[in-house]
């Protein structure tokens, strides 16, 4: 067998159905440059992300995803020494003359690792943005505390546990819970950076299960590295290499006809 043959492209039955292209665009990216110093990560991005959509990014290590994603909620502007320029459009504004703070509200992020609050237990991390927000209202943060755990489907295992510590669950649970967290203050917009990465197969399966169910509710963005997590989870994809945008589209037509001969090699394994 020749081991350096390509591998196919991903299959595609089982992905979710694709919307239309007038979907409406939750965040207008346009002529984003963003690095550290001197070096530049991003060269010049534009990229409209529909509304209500779950939108994967894919690429080679080192190609910018993460940067980009980071960029969308201002978490890049926080490393020192790092630059951003350009627009990202949310609501008509540009996302970087906002206060950061108040952009997260709306801009919620998972990180690629669980990060539950150590401290807390798994109601208090769940109400942590609540309260940071002043809330104070016990009987509306329960409530709050419950709905979130069961739009990140975790309400179930948990529930009779609430007073335990965050820190104690599995880690597709301590996942689940950073995505009740981040959902708790009603963002319009969730970014995950390769959230399944340190993750099993069935702690995986839960979570793009979830993200699936979610997308009618808000928008979804994910960077992953597993073509066929993008196939399964995601209605559009963005191709990034060497801090370029080669390819964005519907997953289905770029996973099965991708316009650019460096989309194919690199979903069929050639590269990355």
């Amino acid at each position: 067998m020749d081991m350096m043959r390509p591998m196919p492209l991903p299959e595609m039955k089982e992905g979710p159905a694709t919307n239309d292209a007038s979907a409406a665009v939750a965040i207008s990216v346009r002529d984003l440059r963003a690095g550290y110093g001197a070096a530049p990560v991003l060269k010049g991005v534009n990229l409209e992300i529909r509304e209500k959509t779950v939108t994967a990014i894919i690429g080679p290590s080192g190609c910018g995803k993460s940067t980009l994603i980071r960029c969308l909620n201002r978490m890049h502007e926080a490393i020192p020494g790092a630059t951003c320029d350009g627009e990202i459009l949310l609501g008509g504004r540009n996302a970087l003359e906002i206060d950061p703070v108040l952009l997260r509200r709306e801009v919620g992020m998972v990180f690629q690792r669980p990060n539950p609050f150590p401290t807390m237990t798994i109601a208090q991390n769940v109400a942590a943005g609540l309260v940071l927000n002043g809330v104070r209202d016990r009987a509306a943060i329960a409530e709050t505390v419950e709905k979130s755990l069961r739009r990140a489907a975790l309400w179930d295992e948990v529930k009779d546990k609430l007073d335990a510590p965050g820190v104690g669950l599995s880690g597709g649970q301590q996942q689940r819970l950073c995505i009740a967290r981040a959902l708790a203050v009603e963002p319009r917009v969730l970014l995950l950076d390769e959230p399944c990465s340190a993750l099993d197969p069935i702690a995986t399966g839960r979570i793009e299960e979830l993200l699936i169910q979610i997308k009618d509710q808000l928008t979804v963005v994910i960077v992953t590295h597993n073509m066929q997590q993008a196939a399964r989870v995601s209605e559009y994809t963005v191709f990034m290499l060497m801090g370029e945008m080669v390819e964005y589209g519907l997953t289905r037509k770029m996973f099965t006809q991708p316009a650019d001969k460096r989309t194919e090699d690199y979903i069929t394994g050639r590269f990355g």
